[in-house]
C-alpha cells in the first residue's frame, strides 16, 4: 500500500507562487550560476559522462534538499544539458521551503520532478524508475541529539518503505548511502578502515542511534537483495563537505568552514587530535556513480580521499589561514557533547574504489579554500 503523492508545484509550473519563493529561487539560481561551483558540476558531470556506461534513466533521490542530494541532481542535469544525456529525476524531500532554496532554478524543466514526501511514511506511487538512491538521514551531531528517534526511523523505516517501493517498481538498481559512523571507535589501533572492518560502539548512548541505525540499513539492504533479487551497492561515505551543506549543519568542519565565510575566528572545542577522512561533495558524488555503475551487487565501498586525510587542529588552522582570523578554543555544552563522536581515529581504505577506477580531483586545501569562495560569494 503506497500514499498519497504530493507534488510541490515548483516544476512545470508557469510562474512563482509568491515573493517569498522567488527570493529563494534566486538563492538556488545564484549557486549555479556561481563561477567556481559551475566549474565545479561541469567537471563532475564530464568525468562522469566520460566515465561510466549509465546515460539514461529515471532517478528516486530522497534527501534531494541535501548536502549530497543537491549534487547529484545537479550533476545529473548539467549531463542533460551539456551532453544531452536522457536523466529524469524525481526529488523527494520533506521541505518545500528548501526545495525551491537548492532547486527552484530548474523550474518548467520536463526532467526533474519535486515530491513532498516524508520516506518514514509511505512512498508515493511513482511509477518505475531505473535508479533508488537513498540520501535522506540526519547526518550532523545536534540532529542526533535534537531528533534521535527521527534519526533512527530515517535509516531503518525510510530504508525499509523505499526497500518495499523497490520490491514493485525498481527496474535497475538501489543505492543506500551509508557512513563511516559504521564503523565505531577504532579500539583496535589501525591504521584505517577495510570495508571487513568493524570498531566498536557503545549502543546504550543517544548519538549511537546515527551509526547503529545505519549498521541496520545496510543489513537490511542485504535482506532484500537476498529475499527479493534486489540489486543494491552500499557507498560507505567519510566526512562529506562543500558549498551545498545546509546552514544547520553543526559537523565540526561545516561550523569552521561558516566561521571562515563570516571572517570570525574558528572555535575547536576540543584539542583536535581526531584523526579523520574528509571528501569534498563533488568528489563524493562521482564515487556514488562510479559504485552505481561498476560495484559489485550486496558490496559496500568506502568513499574517501587519501588527499584530505587529517586531524580536527589541523582543519581549523587551514580555515584560519584561509579567513586571516585566529583559532580559539571553547568548551562545548553537555547538549552539544551528546552528538559527538567518541571516535578519535577513523580514516577509510578506499582501494576497493579506486579499484573500480574512480580517483579524486580536490585535495582538502582545495576543496576548503573553494567552497568558502562560493559561500563568500553567495553572500554578497
Amino acid at each position: 500500500m503506497y500514499g498519497e503523492i504530493n507534488v510541490c508545484g515548483i516544476y512545470g509550473r508557469k510562474g512563482i507562487e509568491n515573493e517569498s519563493e522567488s527570493k529563494n529561487e534566486k538563492k538556488g539560481q545564484k549557486m549555479i550560476s556561481n563561477k567556481e561551483y559551475k566549474e565545479c558540476i561541469k567537471i563532475c558531470s564530464a568525468g562522469i559522462y566520460r566515465d561510466i556506461q549509465i546515460h539514461k534513466g529515471k532517478f528516486l533521490i530522497s534527501g534531494a534538499t541535501g548536502l549530497i542530494g543537491t549534487a547529484l541532481i545537479n550533476c545529473l542535469l548539467e549531463m542533460n544539458d551539456t551532453y544531452a544525456a536522457d536523466f529524469k529525476v524525481i526529488a523527494m524531500a520533506q521541505s518545500k521551503e528548501r526545495a525551491i532554496h537548492t532547486l527552484g532554478m530548474y523550474s518548467g524543466r520536463a526532467d526533474l520532478e519535486f515530491v513532498s514526501s516524508d520516506v518514514n511514511n509511505p512512498i508515493p506511487e511513482l511509477g518505475e524508475v531505473d535508479y533508488i538512491i537513498h540520501a535522506a538521514s540526519n547526518t550532523h551531531p545536534l540532529a542526533y541529539s535534537s531528533d534521535p528517534i527521527g534519526t533512527i526511523k530515517t535509516n531503518i523505516i525510510g530504508t525499509n518503505n523505499l526497500l518495499d517501493y523497490a520490491v514493485s517498481y525498481l527496474k535497475k538498481r538501489f543505492v543506500f548511502l551509508s557512513s563511516v559512523e559504521i564503523y565505531g571507535e577504532n579500539r583496535g589501533g589501525k591504521a584505517s578502515f577495510s570495508e571487513m572492518d568493524c570498531g566498536y560502539l557503545n549502543c546504550n548512548q543517544v548519538r549511537s542511534g546515527y551509526p547503529e541505525s545505519k549498521r541496520a540499513g545496510e543489513s537490511l539492504c542485504c535482506a532484500y537483495e537476498k529475499k527479493y533479487g534486489i540489486d543494491i551497492v552500499i557507498p560507505r561515505l567519510c566526512r562529506v563537505y562543500g558549498p551545498t551543506m545546509g546552514q544547520n549543519d553543526s559537523k565540526a568542519l561545516a561550523q569552521f568552514i561558516k566561521k571562515a565565510v563570516d571572517g570570525k575566528d574558528i572555535v575547536l572545542k576540543s584539542k583536535g587530535q581526531q584523526f579523520y577522512s574528509y571528501i569534498h561533495v563533488i568528489d563524493a558524488v562521482t564515487a556514488i556513480f562510479y559504485i552505481l555503475d561498476k560495484g559489485k551487487s550486496g558490496e559496500a565501498y568506502n568513499v574517501s580521499s587519501q588527499l584530505s586525510d587529517i586531524k580536527l587542529s589541523d582543519l581549523a588552522k587551514k580555515l584560519s589561514e584561509i579567513s586571516g582570523t585566529k583559532v580559539v578554543f571553547e568548551v562545548p555544552d553537555e547538549f552539544e557533547k551528546q552528538g559527538y563522536s567518541n571516535a578519535t581515529n577513523a580514516i577509510l581504505d578506499n582501494t576497493k574504489l579506486k579499484k573500480l577506477g574512480w580517483k579524486e580531483t580536490y585535495d582538502i586545501d582545495s576543496g576548503l579554500r573553494m567552497t568558502v569562495q562560493i559561500l563568500k560569494n553567495l553572500k554578497d
